[in-house]
């Protein structure tokens, strides 16, 4: 059945633009042991993304959904991707997640994500849709409708194939990987990812904790007080107004207000990184009083400034030597390194055997993590023969 356009084109594909056709739709998925999911979306000048096409796609059958055609529920679309008795295949799920969370209050399980499973699989690091598909399919995917403004209608025959093309692939990619990590006996190393992605913390920060995100650092406690209540602030303007954190305040202005204390509004206007004229704006008094606020904490309730610890003499070698075993047990093992170990993780075990991080635990210790304690205690070493670096074990 060819369900009415959206916007008025003429298309071959589903198009539901109403909420009868996509409950009916949805009821057929749910039949299903798994659908593929894609969403078009923009978030250039909003905070939260507006969502502007859904594409889903089962074994046999493939629609898109039109959430900004008038009257439409998208309630069975919310109720299918709660499911758990159907696998939610998505590519680089993260942002597709974060709309469904923010509109459906909920979070999509079970989920698989192929750009995870295709870096478990040996595909590298953080692969593109496109290549993937392509390595394992032979397709082509055409591009050139990736820029699309996805809200304006209607759209055109070109753009809407582009958009079905993430799905419909997806379905080859996932019986793919699947069969893959079975294989390898992988498909566990796949389900620790995807406790990530399913976390309510992962897509649901507390506006109090939104300085965690700044990359800036401060040196005193009352800084530190300003800092998080400037961020607080901006975090709850941004999500009122609903505009990019950029509209609101720049970071470099949130750290600039940190270390200068502006308290009044001819204070808050000689600052370099805050915007010309802002402190006449009626925003600025709501910025001013969170400031006064991290004024008025008393000296002992001042948070601590995290002091970056001293790394024991040598760890930055040890660190350099693991980068090497990382690499070399990543490619006999055919797996990214990325989802093995990060930089951060090898630091942190040159100078620590004891260190808590996930190279320490489950697969990937078995996999790196042993490995990694015995190079630092020299009970193995790496050599190079044949043009390849060897990792050899040394007699006592």
């Amino acid at each position: 059945m060819v369900l009415p356009p959206v916007g008025g084109y003429t298309a071959r594909m589903k198009i539901l633009t109403n909420t009868a056709d996509l409950a009916e739709a949805c009821s057929a998925f749910a039949h299903h042991d798994y659908v593929t999911v894609d969403t078009e979306f923009l978030r250039e000048t909003t905070f939260w993304p507006i969502l502007c096409l859904i594409q889903i796609a089962g074994p046999e059958d493939e629609c898109i959904v039109d959430p900004m055609a008038e009257g439409i529920d998208l309630q069975p679309f919310f109720d299918l991707m709660k499911d758990d008795s159907v696998v939610k295949v998505f590519h680089a799920a993260r942002q597709d997640v974060e709309i469904i969370h923010n509109l459906g209050g909920l979070i999509p399980q079970p989920l698989f994500d192929s750009q995870v499973a295709a870096m478990v699989c040996g595909y590298g690091e953080s692969i593109a849709y496109n290549q993937l598909v392509a390595k394992v399919t032979g397709g082509q995917i055409d591009k050139s409708s990736r820029f699309t403004d996805w809200a304006r209608r209607p759209l055109t025959e070109k753009q809407l194939n582009y958009a079905l093309a993430d799905v419909t692939h997806l379905r080859d990619v996932y019986l793919h990987l699947k069969q893959k990590l079975e294989d390898k006996n992988r498909s566990f190393w796949v389900d620790e990812e995807m406790k990530i992605l399913t976390s309510e913390e992962t897509y649901d920060l507390p506006v109090e904790k939104a300085w965690t995100r700044l990359k800036m650092r401060v040196r005193k406690p009352r800084d530190l007080a300003i800092m998080k209540a400037v961020a607080q602030w901006r975090e709850q303007e941004s999500r009122d107004r609903d505009v990019p954190r950029g509209r609101v305040m720049k970071d470099d202005a949130i750290y600039e207000i940190a270390q200068q204390h502006p308290r009044d509004k001819q204070s808050l206007g000689r600052l370099r990184a805050v915007p010309r004229g802002f402190e006449g704006s009626k925003y600025a008094e709501g910025l001013l009083a969170a400031i006064d606020a991290a004024m008025e904490i008393p000296a002992d309730d001042l948070p601590k400034v995290p002091r970056p610890t001293r790394s024991p003499e040598g760890t930055a070698a040890a660190t350099e030597l693991l980068k090497v075993l990382l690499k070399v047990v990543a490619e006999q093992n055919g797996v990214a390194s990325k989802i093995i170990a990060t930089v951060d993780d090898l630091e942190k075990i040159a100078a620590d055997d004891e260190a808590d991080v996930a190279a320490l635990k489950g697969w990937r210790r078995e996999l790196f993590g042993n490995q990694a304690l015995e190079l630092k205690r020299g009970d193995i070493a790496l050599r190079f023969e044949r043009k390849k670096i060897q990792v050899i074990e040394l007699e006592d």
